[in-house]
C-alpha cells in the first residue's frame, strides 16, 4: 500500500500539473471505486465544471479542494488503498493520439479536463475509492476514516512526550503499534521497518520499554526517514507510480524493507524477516538486538 511518501508523491505532482484545470466530463468505468455519492450520475452533476484550486494530503488520503465559478465547489477525495495510482495524461507532452487513447484495462475513473488531458485513477485489486464532498460537508462526515488518524508526522503536536505518553500505555510489539493510524498518520509497514533499523529497535520490542529518550530517537528517525524518502519520490516495491508514470527511487536505497537474506549494508549480518499480526517485519538480527524483557 503506498505510504506517506509515496502520497505526499503524488499530492506534490497533482499540485504542479492540474492547478486552474477544469473537469469537463468523464466516465465512472467501474462502479465500485466511486465511493460517495452512489449515483454516477449525482457525482458528474457535482463535479462538472469544477476547477482543482488545491491539493492536501492527510495521512495517505489525498483531498483536491475544488471551485466551481470562482466560488467554493467541495473536495474531491481519494485513497489509493493497496495499488490504486493517479495518472496525469497530457496531450500536449507529445503523445500521438493513439497513446492517448490507449488506457490500462484496469482504469476505474477518468476525469477529462479538455485537449486529451485527463486525470486517471487506476486500480488493479479495486480497494481504492474516490469521493466528492459537498462544500456543505466536513470531508471527515462522509470519509469516515479521517476521523481516526492520528497526528502528522511533521506536525507540531507529533513530538517525543506525545509518542512516551502513547507507548506506555501498550505491551504490543513496537513494529505493531507504530502501524496504527492512530497513533501517527501515513507511516506504514515500509517506513515502520526502515525506522527500527534506524533506531537500533527490535521489531519484537513491547512498545511500553521505550523510555522517553528512545523515544526522542525514534521521532527523530521517523521524520528523517519520511524525509528521505520523499525526496526519493516513494517506493516503487510493486504498483505505486508518480503522476506522470515514473517509479520511485527509494526501493533502491533500503535499509531492511524487501532485503530479506542479504547482507546487511552496516555490519553484514544476513536481513531476517518475521510475520507479526499478519504483516512482514524486516530487521537485522545484528543491529537490532531484542532486548530481554
Amino acid at each position: 500500500m503506498p505510504e506517506l511518501p509515496e502520497v505526499e508523491t503524488v499530492r506534490r505532482g497533482l499540485e504542479q500539473l492540474t492547478l486552474g484545470q477544469t473537469i469537463e466530463g468523464g466516465e465512472v468505468l467501474h462502479h465500485r471505486s466511486l465511493a460517495y455519492p452512489l449515483s454516477v450520475g449525482e457525482f458528474w452533476a457535482h463535479i462538472t465544471g469544477c476547477t482543482f484550486k488545491a491539493w492536501q494530503r492527510r495521512g495517505k488520503y489525498l483531498l483536491a479542494q475544488l471551485e466551481k465559478n470562482h466560488q467554493a465547489a467541495g473536495w474531491l477525495g481519494c485513497h489509493l488503498r493497496m495499488t490504486g495510482q493517479l495518472l496525469w495524461v497530457n496531450a500536449e507532452e507529445g503523445r500521438t493520439a493513439q497513446q492517448i487513447s490507449a488506457r490500462s484495462p484496469h482504469t476505474r475513473i477518468i476525469l477529462s479536463c479538455g485537449l486529451g488531458q485527463e486525470l486517471r485513477f487506476v486500480d488493479i485489486r479495486t480497494f481504492g475509492r474516490i469521493w466528492f464532498v459537498p462544500v456543505e460537508v466536513d470531508p471527515s462526515d462522509i470519509m469516515t476514516g479521517l476521523q481516526k488518524l492520528g497526528p502528522e508526522p511533521f506536525a507540531e503536536n507529533f513530538t517525543p512526550a506525545y509518542l512516551h505518553h502513547k507507548l506506555h500505555k501498550s505491551r504490543r510489539p513496537l513494529k505493531t503499534v507504530l502501524l496504527d493510524q492512530a497513533l501517527v498518520a501515513g507511516l506504514g509497514n515500509i517506513y515502520a521497518d526502515e525506522v527500527l533499523f534506524f533506531c537500533g529497535f527490535h521489531p519484537l520490542t513491547p512498545a511500553d520499554r521505550l523510555s522517553l529518550e528512545d523515544c526522542q530517537t525514534l521521532h527523530h528517525q521517523i521524520q528523517q526517514t519520511l524525509q528521505l524518502a520523499i525526496a526519493a519520490g516513494g517506493t516503487s516495491f510493486s504498483d505505486f507510480r508518480q503522476v506522470t508514470g515514473i517509479n520511485g527511487n527509494y526501493g533502491g536505497i533500503t535499509q531492511v524493507y524487501g532485503r530479506k537474506g542479504e547482507p546487511c549494508h552496516r555490519c553484514g549480518t544476513e536481513i531476517e524477516k518475521l510475520k507479526l499480526a499478519g504483516r512482514s517485519a524486516h530487521f537485522c538480527p545484528q543491529c537490532q538486538p531484542l532486548k530481554s524483557v
